[in-house]
């Protein structure tokens, strides 16, 4: 069986996307996606796309982590998602509607630039300094000093699997702030456990959280990572966050096809 897909990358996180719109791709065969993202034994990446048609949207986008199993929501795959259905003509207009783990999305294109929106937070947790929250996928955050030097592999796994969140994982997400509307973020990924270059919903969870923590007064928030540069802005409401969108360079970096 021979399988073409593209290679994508949003900020270091990257993806392998299929075009999955005849509905072709076995899905079901964990061993055969973990294969495939493994970076040694296949093509690599941290997560696989299938690219599935929708009844109600232009799309649905169907997310695996590199374990092989369906995650939830992944931002910077949705991102990616969005460009990649633009130049294979799944959409013919700069702006889509699709669903994703977590309900409905939209995208809008502008040249490499694309904005996603999330789905709105209502509830945040508190841990002593740290917060939980969901944004598509459960984020752990904590505030961090030295955040190039922290050992973000090491105190993400200890988090990761501690009791509170062994059943069903967590990511977690170490932050130092830079000044009043930038903050840097390193996040350990549950699924890839491992850290990652960047991690799109974290990202998100991290801009909501310094708001939340009074540690900037601003609703449009750079967030560096270490795959570079995204952004987060938001509403707010009695009820919680609103109209949030993360937006950021998504870029293909390679199609092939490969038989398996």
């Amino acid at each position: 069986m021979k399988i073409k897909f593209q290679k994508f990358q949003g900020t270091g996180n990257d993806f392998i996307i299929i075009n999955n719109m005849e509905m072709l791709f076995p899905s079901n065969n964990n061993q055969l996606i973990k294969k495939l993202c493994d970076r040694k034994f296949g093509i690599g990446c941290d997560g696989l796309i299938l690219i599935n048609p929708s009844d109600d949207s232009d799309f649905e986008m169907i997310y695996y982590n590199s374990d092989g199993f369906i995650g939830s929501m992944c931002g910077n795959g949705a991102r990616c998602s969005v460009q990649f259905a633009k130049n294979n003509k799944i959409i013919i207009s700069k702006t889509t509607s699709f669903k994703a783990y977590d309900g409905a999305h939209y995208g809008t294109i502008n040249q490499n630039m694309i904005s996603l929106s999330m789905n709105p937070v209502t509830e945040i947790k508190t841990f002593d300094e740290d917060l939980f929250l969901d944004t598509g996928s459960p984020h752990y955050v904590k505030m961090v000093h030295n955040l190039m030097d922290y050992k973000v592999l090491e105190n993400g796994k200890k988090i990761r699997n501690s009791s509170l969140f062994i059943k069903n994982g967590v990511n977690v997400n170490f932050v130092e702030k830079i000044s009043e509307d930038e903050f840097s973020v390193r996040t350990y990924e549950r699924g890839v456990e491992n850290e990652t270059l960047s991690c799109g919903t974290g990202v998100t969870a991290v801009a909501i959280s310094m708001f939340h923590l009074g540690k900037t007064k601003y609703k449009n928030i750079k967030i560096l990572t270490k795959g570079g540069v995204l952004s987060v802005e938001f509403d707010t409401n009695k009820l919680g966050y609103t109209n949030i969108k993360l937006v950021g360079k998504v870029e293909m970096i390679f199609s092939g096809e490969i038989e398996v």
